[in-house]
């Protein structure tokens, strides 16, 4: 098969449609079509599951797409090696990142990186701890921000450490005004986000032998904040989560100081493109300015 080939493949997948790949890659729906059916000719299965809504890979498709990723980075570190030793800085890197760290960091971060280096593009993945996980390990992004609560798998460069601090309803009355005991979160109800949000928070109800009432699991901090200031119970949240929340929440210190690590990861797999490079130079010096 063709690098062409493998092109089709991994826009089909991302687009979830032959229409909208061959837009993208300037072909005609046809030529798509024919290229997938090619491609499964050549490797005796069905790589894609056809219906009204789209296409998605089949259980096969899925086995063998972290190699057509890993075909076409070679393809892209080729191309920006060739284009450094022509004094060129080109090249497109993608970058997995949590809420948090997309709403507070990168539109500076990736401002500054856009005017050192105007040819080089930067694609963000925007998803849950989990999910970056899994986009590093299939080769999907090149960098990712992570917690080390939930990091087992990569090398990871710490950049900050962000408290954790409890948010409650307005007006919530505490021994000591601003701040709360781990015995005063004893028996609360807890609004919890899924576990693929909340490895931190779990880490510290488990560390603190926190005995508590779960009154609502969601899936993002808007949401959690909401509940919280609705009366449905208090939460934990790392301090730079809590930014900007609902007003209808007071965020309190708790007593015994717990934080996240949040670092840079990269998979041990393979180095980093020369573009790659560049953006984990600038990440590490921006910890500097947070």
């Amino acid at each position: 098969m063709t690098l062409l080939y493998y092109r089709i493949l991994h826009t089909v997948t991302e687009q979830g449609s032959f229409a909208k790949a061959a837009t993208i890659l300037n072909l005609t729906p046809s030529a798509v079509s024919h290229a997938i059916a090619n491609m499964e000719k050549e490797l005796g299965f069905q790589l894609f599951n056809r219906n009204k809504g789209g296409v998605t890979l089949t259980g096969y498709g899925e086995e063998i797409y972290p190699y057509v990723l890993e075909m076409l980075n070679c393809e892209e570190r080729f191309t920006q090696v060739v284009d450094k030793l022509n004094g060129l800085e080109t090249g497109t890197v993608r970058l997995g990142a949590f809420n948090s760290v997309c709403i507070h960091w990168l539109p500076p971060m990736l401002q500054e990186f856009r005017k050192r280096y105007p040819g080089i593009e930067v694609e963000v993945y925007e998803g849950t701890y989990d999910d970056v996980i899994y986009w590093l390990n299939a080769g999907i992004v090149e960098i990712g921000f992570l917690s080390t609560s939930c990091n087992t798998e990569f090398p990871i460069k710490p950049i900050y450490d962000d408290r954790l601090v409890c948010i409650v309803p307005k007006g919530f009355k505490t021994k000591v005004p601003g701040r709360i005991s781990i015995k005063e979160m004893q028996k609360q109800s807890f609004v919890v986000q899924r576990e693929s949000c909340d490895a931190d928070i779990k880490k510290f109800i488990n560390d603190k032998e926190l005995d508590i009432h779960r009154s609502c699991h969601v899936i993002d901090d808007q949401a959690t904040a909401a509940m919280v200031a609705s009366g449905f119970g208090i939460s934990i949240l790392p301090e730079l989560t809590s930014r900007n929340l609902s007003d209808g929440i007071d965020v309190l210190e708790i007593d015994e100081t717990s934080m996240r690590i949040i670092g840079v990861a990269i998979p041990n797999k393979k180095g980093l493109t020369p573009a790659a490079e560049k953006l984990q130079d600038l990440i590490l010096e921006y910890k500097e300015k947070i």
